[in-house]
């Protein structure tokens, strides 16, 4: 008998259980390891469905061609023939593949060309902006015009004109009106809290255990690579990156498709944060800006508002509960409360205590009427935003704290830097635990609670996926994904709706969906 695969005599003859088929043993081997189904009926198959058989030594009967002389220089000739074609076939590609060589060449040669020509016109514009600098006024320059428009993607706006120097901005306060929706909107999500229920939805631990990578888009420049920030908004699905390219991209994850590039930045994208339903996004740079940006009606986001109220980079966006208001936290040590319609500074914090210690990490409280900072000198401050004071304060890190993430359930508070995370209960106001995932010489850079506070997520080196227990339990580490950017930085890490996508930003230039195979996976860019 012969095997259903190849049509030959097996050298190692097995048999499947299910539908009595004969195999050559490797090859069906191989293909239960690929597929694990059966190649003939497509029927589900593992190698405990493979029977052997015990038989004697087989020898393979010598083909009737090769039984006479006149028979095997006839095979020699076909062989011979079948050569001659493919050599002949190897010849046209060569010439074919020249010809294309030699155009790509030409191509080459005339886009040098053109490179040269356009340095030389931007030498000469940027020599006639120099001479044009020096006759007329810099203030004159920088005017903006009446109604300047504002062009998509933020690369013209209208922008607040310069203060002379040493001048402080005037900043109106937090009124008490603005006091009231704050606390209005503390009690209603309070009492929510307490009904909080764990959504059947949720993506349970063996499905977790499960997840493997099922997709990866390369959104940002080959040039500058690294993705340092992202967001995801669970109502439409649609998730944001910062890069270090300077861009920011909305990037729509069932369609597989990049939405909008958010361009105008002039240096990388330290934070980006969705509002409300996505109609607003805000963006935090290393060049001392934030940026709100206004979704259009053709689907582009269009910069609404550049915000320069900092005088060093912008580590943090964190968008308050209301969807009304947002503060912005920034290397000069100070953080400020923003009213999101008017795109207005309403208050500016700086620590009274006399440190200098910028900030490198902010977060809203769930409930909105505290927030959570993280500074380049190992302290984790706790702030009570209706007055603007610092109420507490945990230290203990190594290293700048990196991120910060605060629990659905209220009273979790997670903290990275570069000795690891830390956790801390904010009832009592103590650390409860810590994880050391990494060597000392690998930072923790990301730290993120699910939306149900049911998993703590970390990245570094790899990411790593953690069952949130209470202060006494063990949170069991559940799964681990390795950094397949080949970087060995996993920048930022985001749970999906109800969990089931984890989003991972890397140190190259692609955004890495990992999920359960098969299942709602969208197409790789």
């Amino acid at each position: 008998m012969n095997c259903s695969i190849s049509g030959e005599v097996p050298e190692e003859p097995v048999v499947s259980r299910n539908s009595g088929l004969l195999f050559e043993k490797r090859l069906i081997e191989r293909h239960i390891s690929d597929y694990g189904k059966c190649p003939i009926t497509g029927e589900p198959l593992t190698m405990d469905d493979i029977v052997p058989i015990k038989t004697g030594k087989i020898v393979k009967p010598r083909p009737v061609q090769a039984a006479s002389i006149p028979g095997m220089l006839g095979m020699f000739q076909n062989e011979w023939d079948g050569l001659m074609l493919s050599n002949f076939a190897l010849e046209q590609q060569l010439h074919t593949a020249r010809q294309e060589l030699s155009h790509a060449l030409y191509q080459h040669d005339a886009a040098c060309r053109v490179i040269a020509r356009l340095k030389k016109e931007r030498d000469e514009a940027r020599s006639l902006l120099a001479q044009a600098e020096r006759q007329y006024p810099v203030s004159a320059l920088n005017a903006p015009p009446a109604n300047a428009p504002v062009l998509s993607n933020g690369k013209r706006a209208a922008e607040d004109e310069d203060l002379a120097p040493g001048a402080k901005k005037i900043h109106p306060g937090i009124s008490s009106t603005i006091i009231s929706e704050l606390t209005d909107c503390n009690a209603a999500l309070s009492q929510q809290r307490k009904k909080r229920q764990i959504p059947a939805t949720l993506a349970p631990i063996d499905a977790i255990e499960s997840y493997t990578q099922i997709s990866s888009h390369p959104f940002h420049k080959t040039n500058k690579q690294g993705i340092i920030s992202l967001d995801i908004l669970y109502s439409k699905d649609l998730i944001a990156t910062g890069g270090i390219d300077t861009n920011a991209v909305i990037f729509d994850r069932p369609s597989g498709q990049i939405l909008s590039t958010l361009s105008g930045h002039s240096k990388k994208v330290t934070s980006v944060k969705f509002v409300a339903q996505g109609e607003s996004v805000l963006t935090g740079s290393s060049d001392k800006t934030v940026r709100l940006w206004q979704r259009s009606d053709d689907g582009n986001y269009n910069c609404r508002h550049i915000l320069k109220d900092h005088t060093a980079e912008v580590q943090a966006v964190t968008v308050h509960a209301t969807n009304n208001f947002f503060v912005t936290a920034s290397l000069d040590g100070s953080w400020c409360f923003y009213e999101l319609s008017s795109g207005t500074c309403l208050t500016q914090v700086f620590d009274t205590s006399g440190s200098s210690e910028g900030y490198t990490s902010a977060a809203f409280h769930p409930d909105g009427l505290i927030l959570g900072t993280g500074t380049t000198e190992s302290l984790v401050k706790i702030w009570d935003v209706k007055s603007q004071a610092n109420v507490a304060r945990f230290d203990g890190h190594a290293g700048p704290v990196t991120a910060i993430s605060f629990s659905e359930n209220g009273y979790f508070l997670a903290t990275a830097a570069h000795d690891g995370v830390k956790l801390w209960d904010l009832r009592k106001l103590k650390n409860f635990r810590n994880f050391a995932p990494y060597d000392s010489e690998t930072p923790t850079n990301s730290v993120e609670f699910d939306h149900s506070g049911s998993y703590l997520a970390i990245a570094g080196s790899d990411i790593r996926i953690y069952q949130v227990a209470n202060v006494k339990s063990e949170w069991n580490c559940v799964k681990t994904f390795p950094d397949l950017s080949g970087t060995g930085k996993a920048t930022c890490v985001k749970f999906g709706a109800d969990s089931k996508y984890i989003a991972v930003g890397s140190m190259d230039r692609n955004l890495r969906i990992f999920g359960l195979p098969g299942e709602d996976a969208p197409t790789e860019s």
